[in-house]
């Protein structure tokens, strides 16, 4: 029997106050509505937190960061504003108020001699998923944890609620709060642009209003159906009602950037057709070990397996928001005063598209990026993640916030894993004179029971695993599988 635990609560009715203190601009002092985006992530199974683990290579100095928060991060509105709900209109609004720093740093005390300082960090972060942020001060909190562990000498985990921002917008505002660590004044970098994102912008700059219309017609009719659809076949991941709620564990394991790029260069593909085949491979090892194989030579894995897989977009036209064209943490700040304005800024600018896995035994793991390729390039060919957008925008403006949200949960409680892929900086950075070993992050609060993001951080990739327990009771091994499917690529393309 499945053990539910409490759900987490929705948001509630609170009195506001703006508080015009230190910590925010004179220009957030008027009330600005949140975004259509921003409210999805306030509906039932939709209350998503992020989570950023950063693995630093030297013990953290708390004051330290507690000097530097406030004309940092809290100089964004969103850090120090409360997320308040019109009683007259339902509506939700932005309230700046004065963030108390020992409400959102927060400090926990361990056993200074406990065995495993990977094991407390794990556990730790998975409590963190039993409970939300309370709505009476702004959505967010840091947690220092000066524990060593295999990879750091001390941890950050920052929990962030999704209305916030998307996986780029944070991504931004945290290398904007950095520095390299090979140069103390110089703001870190991003890969390349996105050109997903450009393309969408070229095609709505030319107005092909008649490609645009017809195309968000036939993707609202595969939209419905998805809705209407049975769920994915039923396997050892799939999860059920109301799992959204339910805590998870979260692990990671990092492979070697330069082993993704040589597959992808003798493959002819893009990194993230690599990084989708290594997944897939990676899940049908996994599942095909669950259900009794003690060689993956061997197909246990129920025959005319198929899932579905929820794969998020970045919709900016680049991976650097405009907002970090800044030169100076100070400039950026001024920029970045008046986010909510500001189109490309900030905000949740992402949509997804589903991607079908059939979970088949591959005598060549690098057929599985094959596939994945093909599947890709018809998604972006067809433009699925701005239909995608569109649909849900017009449903939002003709029905409301609230049934594009059941809209949503039902698309996704369809499917049996989300997928994210969130490029980082591209040289080592430091945060407050931290300098970071490693950066992983996921969410908690989707209605599957896995999660797979990955992060890119200088010459490594980080698989990270965000799992319900009870269905996936071991999710390292998920962790091995994904490793090993890369090294068996990378053989498979050295023998040829």
């Amino acid at each position: 029997m499945m053990r539910k635990t409490t759900s987490l609560k929705p948001l509630r009715l609170i009195k506001a106050t703006q508080d015009h203190k230190e910590g925010f601009d004179e220009v957030e002092d008027d009330e600005q509505p949140l975004s259509p985006g921003a409210r999805l992530f306030h509906e039932p199974g939709a209350n998503v937190y992020i989570i950023i683990i950063l693995g630093m290579k030297t013990q953290i100095n708390t004051d330290v960061f507690k000097a530097n928060i406030p004309d940092s991060i809290c100089k964004n509105h969103r850090f120090s504003s409360l997320q308040v709900l019109d009683k007259e209109n339902g509506k939700m609004k932005w309230v700046p108020t004065h963030v108390e720093l020992d409400n959102h740093v927060i400090v926990p005390k361990f056993d200074p001699d406990t065995e495993s300082g990977d094991k407390f960090v794990e556990d730790y972060i998975s409590n963190l998923s039993k409970s939300h942020i309370d709505n009476s001060k702004p959505l967010w909190d840091l947690h220092i944890l000066n524990t060593k562990t295999l990879n750091a000498q001390g941890t950050c985990i920052f929990r962030i609620h999704h209305s916030i921002g998307d996986g780029m917008s944070l991504v931004n505002l945290l290398l904007a709060c950095s520095r390299k660590a090979s140069d103390p004044e110089a703001l870190p970098t991003l890969p390349g642009d996105n050109k997903l994102g450009r393309k969408i912008k070229l095609v709505t700059s030319f107005r092909y209003l008649f490609m645009v219309i017809w195309n968000a017609i036939v993707a609202l009719v595969v939209f419905i159906l998805t809705v209407l659809f049975p769920k994915d076949t039923k396997t050892l991941l799939s999860g059920y009602p109301g799992i959204e709620d339910r805590p998870r564990r979260f692990v990671f394991t990092s492979v070697s950037f330069d082993d993704i790029k040589l597959v992808k260069k003798a493959m002819d593909v893009k990194v993230n057709d690599v990084v989708l085949g290594v997944i897939k491979a990676g899940l049908y090892r996994y599942l095909n070990r669950r259900y009794g194989a003690k060689e993956n030579n061997n197909n246990h894995v129920p025959e005319n397996t198929r899932l579905r897989a929820t794969l998020f977009f970045n919709m900016r036209p680049s991976t650097m928001i405009e907002v970090r064209v800044a030169s100076t943490l100070e400039s950026y700040m001024a920029f970045n005063t008046d986010a909510t304005r500001r189109p490309g800024a900030w905000g949740n600018k992402v949509s997804y598209v589903l991607l079908s896995f059939d979970m088949k035994h591959k005598q060549d793991l690098l057929d599985y990026v094959r596939e994945v390729k093909t599947d890709m390039e018809r998604k972006k060919a067809s433009l699925e993640p701005l239909y995608t957008a569109i649909i849900i925008n017009l449903v939002i403006k003709l029905f409301g916030v609230k049934f594009a949200g059941k809209l949503n949960h039902k698309v996704f409680s369809n499917t049996t894993v989300a997928l994210s892929n969130v490029p980082g900086p591209q040289e080592h950075i430091s945060l407050y004179g931290h300098q970071v070993n490693y950066i992983a992050s996921s969410c908690y609060g989707q209605p599957m029971a896995l999660m797979i993001s990955v992060v890119s951080y200088v010459d490594k990739m980080t698989f990270v695993v965000s799992a319900d327990e009870e269905i996936i009771p071991d999710p390292q091994s998920l962790c091995h599988e994904l490793q090993a499917s890369l090294q068996l690529m990378k053989s498979s393309i050295s023998n040829v």
